[in-house]
């Protein structure tokens, strides 16, 4: 795994650059910089959850989750899908949560942008209604089913995680590990080679 985005403290030099960005329809002035996942642009991965994913079609959450959250796009589409929610985002990144929390701000949403470990003390087993992931496939299968297994944990018992993970990187095996772990899961949409999943909470 790179040390340019996966680690609590990247070497490179942080310049921030100021982009436009559309996240669902909502144009946004966002800051990025090296050092964090995507670091110039909205991933295909992200766009393709963004626009697959069921945002209008479920009951608002009250709380939401954004595991991953680099610069903060899925973030922002959680804030602005569902502006009277607990938004909660994570990362390993300090960079990537900074860059996070700055945006949120300059889009005039509220937010808990920490580090995975503070949000895993902080909020209560079965107590998020909605999570929403581009995981971090590449840090290996038991680093990500362990970082899967601890998040999935906090839904709700109607909660719902959408992760969005590229075919020929596994999404179908994933789909079917997540399964094994008790969490019924389906692929709702595929598009550009990847699948978007949808996990429940354990049964």
């Amino acid at each position: 795994m790179s040390e340019h985005y996966y680690c609590e403290s990247p070497s490179v030099p942080a310049r921030r650059t100021e982009r436009e960005v559309n996240i669902r329809g909502i144009v946004h002035r966002v800051l990025m910089a090296p050092g964090v996942f995507s670091a110039d642009r909205l991933d295909k991965a992200t766009a393709v959850l963004l626009a697959k994913a069921p945002f209008d079609a479920i009951d608002p959450p009250a709380r939401t989750l954004d595991v991953g959250c680099g610069w903060g796009p899925l973030a922002l589409a959680l804030a602005d899908a569902y502006p009277e929610a607990e938004l909660w985002a994570t990362d390993v990144n300090g960079r990537a949560r900074s860059l996070a929390a700055d945006n949120l701000a300059l889009a005039g949403h509220a937010g808990h942008v920490v580090a995975p470990e503070e949000a895993l003390a902080r909020l209560a087993p079965a107590s998020v209604d909605l999570i929403v992931s581009n995981p971090p496939i590449r840090i290996g299968k038991a680093a990500l089913h362990d970082l899967l297994r601890a998040n999935l944990a906090l839904l709700a018992c109607e909660g719902r995680a959408w992760l969005v993970v590229g075919k020929n990187l596994g999404a179908d095996s994933l789909a079917a590990w997540l399964r094994g772990e008790g969490h019924p899961c389906e692929k709702i949409a595929s598009a550009k080679g990847f699948r978007v999943l949808e996990a429940r909470a354990k049964s």
